[in-house]
């Protein structure tokens, strides 16, 4: 389910205190202060999976501060990991202190008291916040608490890819499904406890079937990275992952793909994007197929015209902008 809203929508007055009521339901009460209280801006697009919740939030400097009092009368037992995408800020948490550089992570949890600074960059700060249950993560509580209020870089592994999943599931928000929400659920809270469970030591803490899931995650992400090399195969996907390529398929058959059938879907949608777009007109037809993949010319107009049911140049022709008559 997605809920977006804004508050250049109400009036000036009121700005500020909806942050504050809509921080307090949909984050965790706080209390908070900010500058720009007498004309505040934000927005916020929140999606929920199941038990998990992404939203991105995009506000004016501010401070929040979350107190043992708050915490006895209100308690959602959540962590929360905050990705920061643009401006600066602060936080401590448990003696510990994080300022984060952009892309990096930061885990909150709601039941211990917590201050953050937002700070004044000239632009409003963007972030993205993944809430999990407490329960739902299979670690001992321990192996969380150790990492709050600490900076965790995502330029790889499963940061990388947590990140990547959480930004493309808000850019396709609004086409996802509830079913499709309902099973990503799962698949979010693998990640997060994958991360941690990495750098704590605790990979074998973590259930078989929340590894595989992570894995599959894992391997379309590189399948993705590498659409555009033909020679991308199952064999060259098992060798970089370590795995045999009988487990490889296993992994997609859980799915109802073969691994072939999923790069060739793949392949086929950014063609079939790169087709409708004006700016690509002066690319052959061949051209556009060879930049995701398909060498040959005759084999890319056939399987493009069994998925979509007409031929790559007339899918073309259909979606050139029409010219005004004279």
């Amino acid at each position: 389910m997605l809920k977006q809203q804004c508050s250049l929508d109400l009036p000036v007055s009121d700005r500020f205190d909806w942050w504050c009521d809509l921080a307090a339901q949909e984050v965790v009460p706080t209390i908070v202060h900010s500058a720009h209280r007498s004309d505040f801006y934000a927005a916020v697009k929140l999606l929920r999976f199941g038990s998990a919740s992404v939203t991105e939030l995009e506000f004016d400097d501010m401070g929040s501060r979350r107190t043992p009092r708050l915490i006895r009368h209100s308690d959602p037992e959540r962590w929360m990991l905050t990705l920061v995408s643009r401006g600066s800020m602060w936080v401590e948490q448990s003696r510990s202190r994080a300022e984060p550089s952009l892309g990096d992570l930061v885990l909150y949890d709601t039941s211990r008291p917590f201050q953050s600074q937002i700070l004044d960059r000239g632009v409003p700060c963007r972030t993205v916040l993944l809430q999990v249950p407490r329960i739902a993560l299979p670690l001992p509580e321990q192996v969380l608490r150790s990492r709050v209020a600490q900076p965790v870089r995502s330029t790889s592994g499963a940061a990388a890819l947590l990140c990547r999943f959480l930004e493309g599931a808000l850019e396709n928000a609004k086409t996802l499904t509830p079913d499709e929400c309902t099973r990503l659920d799962a698949v979010v809270i693998g990640l997060m406890a994958t991360l941690f469970a990495a750098t704590s030591d605790a990979a074998h803490l973590i259930p078989p079937q929340t590894r595989q899931r992570v894995l599959l995650q894992q391997v379309k992400a590189f399948a993705l990275v590498h659409l555009h090399d033909p020679r991308l195969s199952p064999t060259l996907i098992a060798e970089a992952h370590h795995i045999s390529v009988r487990h490889l398929h296993r992994l997609f058959h859980q799915e109802g793909l073969s691994v072939g059938e999923f790069i060739r879907g793949q392949r086929l949608e950014r063609c079939r994007a790169d087709l409708a777009d004006p700016r690509l007109i002066n690319r052959t037809v061949a051209n556009v197929g060879a930049r995701w993949g398909f060498q040959d010319a005759a084999v890319f107009s056939r399987v493009f015209k069994a998925a979509y049911g007409i031929p790559p140049g007339e899918h073309r022709r259909r979606c050139a902008p029409t010219r005004p008559r004279p």
